[in-house]
Order: C-alpha cells, then sequence, then structure tokens
C-alpha cells in the first residue's frame, strides 16, 4: 500500500528574516512568547528544565553558605547553555496559591559542614566578596593564577580591574562656550600619518655652551651623588615671543614656526593620556604654534602613562601626588642638567642668549645652547612649507660641535607607586637590573620620553645623558641623590621605544593644513582629558590675555 506524504506549508517572510511571521501565525500560537535567534547560532538542547537553584546535586546547600557570589552553576560540566537562557522569564511557569506553603526540610548533619578557609597569598586574605587581595581585581589569583595581561600573574592581581573607578581627568584648558569647535581627530588616524623630511639647514646659533663633566658618568650605587640646588637662568619663551623668530618670520623664511618642546608634543599625541593645549596663531600665511604660560609645558609628568598613574590632591602635604609629582620633576631637571656642567671647561657662545639681560638677572645663565634649525614639509619637489624649529642642546662632550641634550628622571616612593608588578629600588637594584628599571620607565613614561627623544633629534644631538635620581629619604621630596647616568644615542632611543620620527612629521603637517585652511585668527588644539583624541576649536584674539598679563617669560631654579 502506497503512502503519500504532502509537505506543509512554508510561508516565506517578505522582509527576509528569520522566524515566524506575525502575518502568517496560526492562531493557536498567538500570543506565545518567541525568542528571536540567529541562524549562526549553536544549540546543543532543545528544552532545559534544570534550575540550579533547586537542585541538591549541583549544592544548592552550599549557595546559601557563601554568599551570593558564588555560583551553583559552577559546579556543573562546562558546556553551552541552552539558547534563549536569558529569555526565561518570558517562558517561565507560575506557580498556583497552594505551592506556597510547600518546603523543603534539610536532613543532613549541620556537624558534618565545613566553613570556606581565606585564601592567603602574597597579597594577603583574598576576600572574594570585598574584590581580590588588597581590593585589587577581583580574580582568583593568590599566588599566581589568570591576570589581565594574559598569562600568569602575581599574588596581587586578579582578572582585571573592572571594577575600578575610572578616573576622570581636567582639561588642561577651560573650553569657553564661545569657543568654536572646527575638527575632532581621534589618535587612531594620526597613527596612519606619515611624512619623510630630509635633514635640516641651520640658520641661526645662540646662547652659551659649556662641556659636559664625564665624572658623572662613573656613578652607581655605591657611588652615589647628592643633587646640588644651583642657582641658574634658564628660558622657556614661547614662539611669538622670541625676537630671532620674529625676525625669521618678517624675512618670510618659513611658513610655521615652533619650538622643540611644543612639537615634539604634537609628533608624540598618540602617545599622551594627560591633557594639554597647543596655541595656534596664523598670521596671514604663516603659522605660530605657541604655549600658554603656566600651562603643561612648563613641566614635567610623572608615571603619565603608568597603569596606575599618580592621582591628584587638594592635601598640599601629600608629597606623591600628581602636581607635587611633576613640579619635583622640573625641579630635577633644571638642577641636574646644571650639575653635570664641567666648571674648568671652555664655553661656546656663537651669538649672546637672545632673553638674557645683565642688567635685570642676577643670576648666571644655565648652560644652554639654542639652534634655530629649519625643516622641509613640502610633499613634492616644488611644493615649499617650511617649519623654523628652535632647538636646544644642554652641553657638549670633547668637541663643540658634539651637542648633549642632559635629562633626568626620578624616583620618589617605590612603595607608593601602583600597578601588579612591584617597583624595583633604584638605590639597591640600578646597577644588578638596570634593564628592567629602564623597561619600565619605557612603560610608565611613554610619552615623557618619546618627547625627549624626538626633541634631541630635532636638535642634532649626538648624544642624550638620562641621569637617575632618587629620593634620599621616601618621605622627603627636597633631598635627591643621583645614583646613575647613562648615555644613549637619540635615534637609538627612539627606535628602542618604537618613536616613527615620519608619523610625527605627518601629524605636524596634518594639524598645519587644518590650521591654514581657516581664516587669520587664534585657535586652539586641545588634547581630550579622557579620550584618545584632539580637537581644534576657533577662539577669539583675545582669550588667552589675562593669562599671559604677568609673563616673565624665564624660570628661576
Amino acid at each position: 500500500m502506497a503512502l503519500n506524504f504532502t509537505l506543509p506549508p512554508i510561508q516565506d517572510n517578505e522582509d527576509g528574516s528569520w522566524g515566524p511571521s506575525t502575518s502568517t501565525l496560526p492562531s493557536q500560537f498567538q500570543g506565545i512568547p518567541y525568542a528571536p535567534f540567529s541562524k549562526s547560532d549553536k544549540i546543543n538542547r532543545i528544552a532545559d528544565w534544570h534550575d540550579p537553584a533547586l537542585d541538591p546535586s549541583a549544592g544548592g546547600a552550599r549557595a546559601g553558605q557563601r554568599g551570593a557570589n558564588y555560583s551553583v552553576s559552577a559546579n556543573r560540566r562546562p558546556g553551552r547553555e541552552a539558547y534563549g537562557a536569558s529569555e526565561s522569564n518570558a517562558f517561565g511557569y507560575v506557580h498556583d496559591e497552594d505551592e506556597k506553603s510547600f518546603s523543603l526540610v534539610d536532613s543532613g548533619r549541620a556537624a558534618g559542614q565545613k566553613r570556606a578557609m581565606p585564601i592567603r597569598g602574597r597579597g594577603g586574605r583574598l576576600n572574594v566578596a570585598r574584590g581580590g587581595a588588597r581590593g585589587r581585581g577581583t580574580g582568583f589569583a593568590p599566588r599566581g593564577g589568570f591576570s589581565s595581561r594574559g598569562g600568569r600573574g602575581g599574588g596581587r592581581g586578579g582578572y582585571s580591574d573592572w571594577n575600578k573607578p575610572q578616573r576622570t581627568r581636567d582639561s588642561s584648558v577651560t573650553i569657553s562656550p564661545e569657543w568654536q569647535m572646527l575638527e575632532e581627530i581621534d589618535f587612531a588616524r594620526l597613527y596612519k600619518l606619515n611624512l619623510n623630511v630630509e635633514d635640516p639647514e641651520d640658520l641661526e646659533s645662540a646662547g652659551t655652551l659649556q662641556s659636559y663633566d664625564k665624572a658623572f658618568d662613573r656613578i652607581n650605587t655605591r657611588n652615589e651623588k647628592p643633587l646640588e640646588i644651583i642657582g641658574r637662568v634658564r628660558y622657556n619663551v614661547s614662539t611669538s615671543d622670541d625676537p630671532i623668530i620674529g625676525q625669521l618670520a618678517e624675512k618670510k623664511t618659513a611658513h610655521i614656526f615652533a619650538t622643540d618642546s611644543i612639537l615634539s608634543v604634537l609628533m608624540c599625541a598618540p602617545r599622551s593620556v594627560n591633557s594639554w593645549d597647543i596655541v595656534l596663531d596664523r598670521r596671514g600665511d604663516q603659522l605660530f604654534l605657541d604655549k600658554r604660560e603656566g600651562g603643561p609645558f612648563d613641566f614635567i609628568t610623572v608615571n603619565e602613562n603608568a597603569q596606575d598613574p599618580p592621582a591628584d590632591s587638594d592635601d598640599p602635604t601629600n608629597i606623591n601626588s600628581a602636581a607635587s609629582l611633576s613640579l619635583e620633576a622640573t625641579y630635577i631637571n633644571q638642577n641636574f642638567s646644571s650639575q653635570v656642567i664641567s666648571d674648568g671647561g671652555k664655553a661656546y657662545t656663537p651669538s649672546p642668549n637672545p632673553f638674557y639681560s645683565p642688567e635685570e638677572e642676577t643670576e648666571p645663565l644655565a648652560s644652554c645652547l639654542y639652534r634655530y634649525r629649519k625643516f622641509d614639509l613640502g610633499v613634492g619637489e616644488d611644493e615649499e612649507f617650511d617649519i623654523v624649529v628652535r632647538t636646544e642642546v644642554d652641553a657638549y662632550a670633547g668637541k663643540k660641535d658634539n651637542f648633549v641634550t642632559v635629562k633626568a628622571l626620578n624616583e620618589f616612593d617605590p612603595r607608593a607607586q601602583g600597578g601588579s608588578v612591584k617597583a624595583l629600588d633604584w638605590r639597591k637594584n640600578l646597577d644588578t637590573q638596570k634593564g628592567a628599571i629602564v623597561a619600565g620607565e619605557m612603560k610608565n613614561n611613554s610619552a615623557k620620553l618619546a618627547r625627549w627623544a624626538v626633541q634631541s633629534i630635532l636638535a642634532g644631538a649626538e648624544q642624550m645623558k638620562m641621569g637617575y635620581i632618587s629620593r634620599a629619604n621616601p618621605r622627603d621630596a627636597q633631598r635627591h641623590v643621583i645614583v646613575g647616568v647613562q648615555s644613549y644615542k637619540p635615534t637609538d632611543f627612539a627606535r628602542q621605544m618604537n618613536v616613527s620620527i615620519t608619523n610625527g612629521w605627518g601629524i605636524v603637517r596634518t594639524i598645519a593644513d587644518l590650521a591654514l585652511k581657516q581664516p587669520e585668527g587664534k585657535y586652539v588644539l586641545v588634547k581630550d582629558p579622557n579620550n584618545p583624541m584632539i580637537r581644534l576649536y576657533s577662539v577669539p584674539d583675545n582669550a588667552f590675555d589675562a593669562e599671559g598679563a604677568t609673563v616673565d617669560g624665564h624660570d628661576d631654579m
């Protein structure tokens, strides 16, 4: 006997969607909730009536003893959960009133129950409910275990710091309602920019340069030297206030004018975390990159790129706050660059310092040579698009044309520095573990070190002397000791930090093109304090006149 098989009618949705259509749904299925899904979803259980809260075999009794953070379903064999588990409330069956009086009686022995033992590790007691050892993270990693960086972590780590409150930083400049935002560029776009620039042309040199004392190269942790307070006048004048740049601008020497400190921040912008701002002053077909007096360019950051950077504090006695450490780092750099100068060396003065006035100043000048160099940013051979940069070198080594820049890294309190890995004490480990300390500084101060490398390359320095300065007492921010000095070639140091000079020049050319497309006036480029992006604002001409009323033009340390 032949059996007839007839296919049921299949309805195709007009909109091409997957699932039952409301227009062709049979009446007996009307009102039944439906959990939408995708064709790519993998389903290994058609139905799952398992309720972990009522399953005694899965440890339901233990669930109430270990708190709400303990999941009973963790005892089940791992596997794919049934699809639509999040939609279980829509299909949940509501019991009748007669089951409210039903209850289960635990017949197990209370004496046989075991208390949850505390887990101890390097970080002390691990409290799961309070978020991990010492409150850092929420993972189960007292002696190793999985950390947020992958692999095995230390005792203070966890899965991640996902529950750590996000730090909100303040902008370096107050955005006025009168300002008009013109452009917004994220760092992902800046990373893709590149421009090859040839060797620069030296225009002028001014200032007094003295020789570097090679005795500081022999300093180590067993032969440390106190940091001395040396009164020297060091200037940090903005671009528009430089008389030599003013003369070059009148001669139409270039289209853009800047200083190495301002230009290095722009070239290393994708590495920055803290907020900064650059004033762009367009005059005719020329563009001047300036800084605000007392702005972020006058101070040096500390651990800007660290996992747990120093926090701001309203307590003026907190020597480990972000503002206090920045002021301390600036103080250390200026005194260290003056201390490493040889007293018996011959001074090199191609022309007088353009900012120094013997009648007004009582302190002697610090060793510093200003080199005005012109770089060609033209894209094609016929395009003339030049930038004049005022660069600085701090000393010379041996020959007068062997320029040296002097910088200093400062250590404050190793115990106060955050992070999953304990910081090494420089006074104990610098000689034996210098590589680990340098790697840590390159990570925690990536933006600062990249700027120093770019400044040295722009100035044409042959060497970059890096001093390691530590506090004589971790609780005293006034007395410091020099525990080591290391020499680097700027190009090798930049390559070691993966700093791309071509990418920096591409950023400069892009920002210059954006500013020169605008009408004459004043503009401000601001790094967003909490997001990896920069914004270009149009501001009134007198936006910063009140801030610059008391400009004295130099720092005296």
